[in-house]
Order: structure tokens, then C-alpha cells, then sequence
């Protein structure tokens, strides 16, 4: 019912926190599939995503990725993104009540320092869950999961989201 969809450059260790979270939405029949585009990772990432069971690309269409989309709704997340407690059963119950977009509510225990917070913050830090017919619609307009989400008009979930900038921070540095 639910196809996830993420963008990843070197982002290994971020990719496997944000996979570690989708397993028990896989698990419950909520997960359907799980797509990871690539923009020329050096590391990891394409093993990872392939033993994880996500369909990876490093040359897309993106109308052709949202058509061949098992999940009805397209959920948008960052690399490191992982929604908290009650995700998988409040976005079972929001799917089968609305149709609009919605996005999961901002970690309480993460917040970005206040000057961060002035102005325009990433367009999926908190994710985007949409239809796959509006992402569709969104992606013949070209462009990448940003363009898709940009400007979107989106309901807000109880459920939080830890965003992939906490995964970011915490990394630590390689020798």
C-alpha cells in the first residue's frame, strides 16, 4: 500500500537507520516496496540497499519510478529520516480516511537552533506521504523528490519524525 522513496549520495550509515525503522512497517503489510535513487555514491549505499530488498537505480525517469510504484501512496523521505512510535498505524488510518498530503510532525527532542529555524527549512524534513496519482502529476514537471515536494500543501501527522540532519550530525567521521 505504501511505497517509500529516497535520494542518496554516500549516505550509508543514514540509509541503514532509516531502513532499520521501515522493516516493521514491512513487516505489518504496510511497506510495500522501498526505492532508492542514487546520485553517484561512492560507499556502500548500493550493497546496502540491495541486501535491504529496495529496488536502487543510478539512471532514472522519475515518472517511470512513480509508475512502477506498488504502494498507492508515496511516502518521501531523507536518507537517516526515521518516523517514531504510532507511524505505521496512524498512517494506515490516515491513508484509508484522506486523500491530501500529509507530513509527520517535527521531532520535539531535535530541533534545529532558532536561527536555522527562521526561513525555509528542506522540503522532506519531515517527509512528505502523498498519493502516487499526485506524485505523478508533481514528477511531469521533471526534477527530483525536492521539486516533487516543494510548495506542497500538506496535513500534519501526530506521528514525529527525526529528521535525516540528526543522523547527518551524529556521523561520525571516517579516517
Amino acid at each position: 500500500m505504501l511505497t517509500v522513496i529516497m535520494e542518496c549520495r554516500d549516505q550509508e550509515p543514514e540509509l541503514a537507520q532509516t531502513l532499520a525503522v521501515l522493516v516493521a512497517g514491512a513487516i505489518d503489510g504496510l511497506v510495500s516496496d522501498v526505492v532508492v535513487l542514487d546520485h553517484g555514491s561512492s560507499d556502500g549505499t548500493a550493497r546496502l540497499a540491495e541486501a535491504a530488498g529496495c529496488r536502487f537505480y543510478r539512471q532514472w525517469s522519475m515518472a517511470e519510478i512513480l509508475n512502477a510504484a506498488r504502494g498507492d501512496w508515496i511516502l518521501l523521505v531523507e536518507p537517516g529520516a526515521r518516523p517514531q512510535n504510532g507511524w505505521i498505524e496512524e498512517i494506515c488510518e490516515y491513508v484509508a480516511s484522506s486523500r491530501k498530503p500529509a507530513q509527520f510532525s517535527a521531532s520535539r527532542l531535535h530541533r534545529r537552533p532558532f536561527l536555522k529555524r527562521i526561513g525555509r527549512r528542506p522540503p522532506l524534513e519531515q517527509g512528505l506521504l502523498m498519493t502516487k496519482g499526485e506524485a505523478l502529476a508533481a514528477a511531469t514537471a521533471g526534477g527530483d523528490l525536492d521539486h516533487i515536494a516543494r510548495g506542497r500543501k500538506a496535513q500534519r501527522l501526530s506521528s514525529e519524525l527525526v529528521p535525516s540532519w540528526v543522523a547527518r550530525q551524529n556521523r561520525r567521521p571516517t579516517a
